[in-house]
């Protein structure tokens, strides 16, 4: 699996992919001062976007060609402050639909001590609503108005 399944800001953070499947994804990254909050210790957002990308490329990986995933909640809790070290997030799911995935992600430091526990729930986009809805790609477009733009490229 490439690291470019992480985007710009997962290599920002310094993810690494340890597993990926459909099934569980694993991610790694090492503490830095970059990741920090004013008290020294890991930004509860860094957990949140973690959290996020484990459970997003899981979702991802699971649907397959069948379509794509974008989040639509993320509820994180921080259990423990961590001021160094490595940290790992490990994605399974809780729930695989038709129409949406659940997935539970637990982050724990190198001694496996809990530092985060987040569930992200992911909608299922099929091919047909990605391809012209404008979804993916800042547009929105209601029944009674055409789109009077022409579509542009979705990426994720």
């Amino acid at each position: 699996m490439e690291q470019d399944n992480l985007g710009s800001f997962g290599r920002w953070l310094g993810l690494e992919i340890v597993e990926a499947t459909g099934d569980r994804v694993v991610l790694a990254w090492d503490v830095r001062p970059q990741l920090w909050q004013p008290y020294e210790i890991v930004h509860g957002g860094v957990h949140c976007a973690v959290v996020e990308s484990a459970a997003s490329l899981a979702a991802a990986l699971w649907l397959g060609d069948r379509g794509k995933v974008v989040g639509v909640s993320n509820h994180t809790d921080f259990l423990r402050a961590v001021h160094a070290g490595r940290l790992r997030a490990t994605a399974t799911p809780i729930h695989r639909g038709r129409l949406q995935q659940l997935w539970l992600v637990d982050i724990v430091d190198a001694q496996d001590r809990p530092v985060a526990r987040g569930q992200v729930r992911l909608q299922n986009l099929d091919q047909r609503s990605v391809a012209g809805s404008g979804a993916l790609n800042g547009r929105s477009r209601s029944r009674s108005s055409p789109a009077r733009l022409p579509r542009a490229p979705t990426t994720l």
